[in-house]
């Protein structure tokens, strides 16, 4: 890590209170992946020293078109934090997001320990609790989300909230790989897709993390939960918009993005 790292580090934080950046081109190339989590490191132990608890993971660029838009050929993840997690049906202020958009996924929850560092998905799903339908927020302190790979991963994988459903189910009988997904503005539908979306198969996007977690010295541990990844394209949000999702099979969760500004 670098002073330049640091210095980064402390723009994206500084980002959260005073507004979106300009991208990271003077101090990361596009697909630096090990400067950019450097980055995403420091800002890590920063957080954890302020009081915040890490609570899981998130994978991002489960999209193959999305990779390919990026130049890069494999997804990245992000830190969950205790203070992330917005309660099925509760509601995001406008004041704590600066640019987000709402996407559909399947969440995870860890059983076990994963410790192979060749694990697969059907290893993954042994070490799996309970799937359940959600959402994540996204959103970027980069201006006018014009990122690449290094920024989104120096930026915590462009995470901000996420929501669980009330409800969640054992894997044995569930559908992850054809099971329909619906997101819903207001009502009204506002994007489609399919458990297949995210990497083939949520599990897939679940190995990958495993595995890449092992090789940084940070394996998945019991109880940790899992954002698998985007099953349909990501939706803006306005304030006053309420949010659903329905998962075929798994459940489904909701929000509302309110306006609290002056």
């Amino acid at each position: 890590m670098t002073g330049t790292h640091e210095a980064a580090a402390q723009n994206l934080r500084e980002a959260y209170r005073n507004g979106a950046i300009a991208p990271l081109r003077g101090i990361l190339e596009p697909t630096d992946g090990d400067g950019a989590y450097a980055i995403q490191e420091i800002n890590t132990r920063h957080w954890e020293g302020e009081g915040r608890r890490i609570i899981g993971r998130k994978i991002g660029l489960t999209a193959k078109a999305v990779q390919q838009q990026l130049g890069v050929d494999q997804p990245d993840y992000g830190v969950l934090f205790d203070d992330m997690l917005i309660e099925d049906g509760a509601s995001l202020k406008a004041s704590s997001v600066l640019q987000p958009k709402a996407e559909a996924e399947i969440a995870l929850r860890l059983a076990s320990d994963i410790l192979d560092p060749e694990i697969d998905a059907e290893g993954v799903g042994l070490a799996v609790d309970s799937a359940v339908a959600a959402i994540e927020i996204v959103d970027s302190r980069i201006a006018d989300w014009k990122i690449t790979f290094a920024d989104t991963v120096a930026d915590n994988g462009s995470s901000a909230f996420f929501v669980l459903g009330s409800t969640s189910l054992p894997l044995k009988g569930l559908d992850l790989y054809s099971c329909g997904m619906v997101l819903e503005v207001n009502g009204q539908i506002a994007s489609v897709g399919a458990g297949a979306a995210c990497l083939g198969h949520p599990l897939n996007a679940a190995a990958w993390l495993a595995r890449a977690m092992i090789a940084r010295g940070q394996p998945l541990r019991a109880g940790d939960i899992l954002m698998t990844g985007a099953l349909g394209p990501m939706v803006a949000i306005h304030p006053g918009d309420t949010v659903r999702v329905i998962i075929g099979g798994i459940g489904a969760c909701g929000f509302t993005f309110v306006e609290d500004r002056k």
